[in-house]
């Protein structure tokens, strides 16, 4: 072995956290909604299994409603998106499951649409995993072909180290205040 080999970056005491979808602390949470051109509602449901201030990630795993469209957007970290099961369209890019989406800093994906039966993900945010919009103009296109509208943004348990800026990206007639 060298001498100039690099120091090892073992933290004595330092273990892995291991997490199970049905761990009683998992609580689904409705993150984004839509009502879709039936009257029904559709939504991305997701189970939050890191989500860690330093270093900043988020790693999820997501339900999709079927039919639920969510904006153009890209967010303040890498982010690494993963079809497991049902499909979707990104980008109108057909993303059945074993699709595996990698988004890098500063660019932009969506909008989304998911399929008829719905889709399941798991992703990953590299960094501060809230999300910028992009195009809304693409975004109310897609609402008006589905014969979609956004709903309220329903309340989130962020970590009290994170404060929720989803009214950033909220355009006029795209995205109403959260619910009381």
């Amino acid at each position: 072995m060298s001498d100039t080999a690099a120091p090892s970056p073992k933290v004595p005491g330092l273990e892995p956290t291991f997490r199970h979808l049905d761990d009683p602390d998992q609580k689904w949470q409705e993150v984004r909604s839509v009502q879709r051109a039936d009257g029904t509602k559709a939504s991305i449901w997701e189970k939050w299994f890191a989500f860690s201030p330093d270093p900043q990630y988020l790693s999820l795993y997501a339900k999709w409603d079927p039919g639920i469209i969510i904006r153009r957007h890209g967010h303040y970290s890498p982010h690494v998106v993963f079809v497991i099961s049902g499909d979707m369209t990104c980008g109108g890019r057909y993303c059945p499951a074993g699709t595996h989406i990698e988004l890098p800093f500063g660019a932009a994906f969506g909008p989304f649409v998911a399929g008829p039966k719905g889709t399941v993900l798991f992703e990953v945010m590299m960094g501060d995993p809230r999300s910028w919009g992009d195009d809304p103009e693409i975004f109310q296109k897609v609402l008006a072909e589905q014969g979609a509208k956004v709903l309220p943004d329903p309340p989130i348990e962020f970590p009290s180290w994170l404060k929720d800026l989803r009214q950033r990206w909220a355009v006029e007639g795209v995205a109403a205040k959260p619910a009381e």
